[in-house]
């Protein structure tokens, strides 16, 4: 079992800045990947960005150049960056961690980028 757990949400003018973090606790053995996603009003949900355990990383195209996935193993957290936030980002962000077996889920951090 794996449990996860996210921070960092809030409110936030256009332009301005947050950093979103995924603690992570249980059998952290078996994750193969973290991922961010998130699911805004109306919308399904979107794969924002992921990295493995050998620190590769991905990105949507709306985010490249602006968000970055990061990890610690000391503090066993996966951090989102993210800067030069848009209105369009608003959403709830979720942490995802693909395990051996299944996939696991923090209950989400809510995003609000104001114009």
């Amino acid at each position: 079992q794996v449990q996860l757990v996210e921070s960092g949400g809030g409110l936030v003018q256009a332009g301005g800045s947050l950093r979103l973090s995924c603690a992570a606790s249980g059998s952290l053995f078996s994750i193969n990947a973290m991922r961010w996603y998130r699911q805004a009003p109306g919308k399904q949900r979107e794969l924002v960005a992921g990295i493995t355990r050998g620190g590769s990383t991905n990105y949507a195209d709306s985010v490249k150049r602006r968000f970055t996935i990061s990890r610690d193993y000391a503090k066993n957290t996966v951090y989102l960056q993210m800067n030069t936030l848009k209105p369009e980002d608003t959403a709830v962000y979720f942490c995802n961690a693909v395990a051996i077996r299944n996939d696991y889920w923090g209950q989400g951090t809510q995003v609000t980028v104001s114009s």
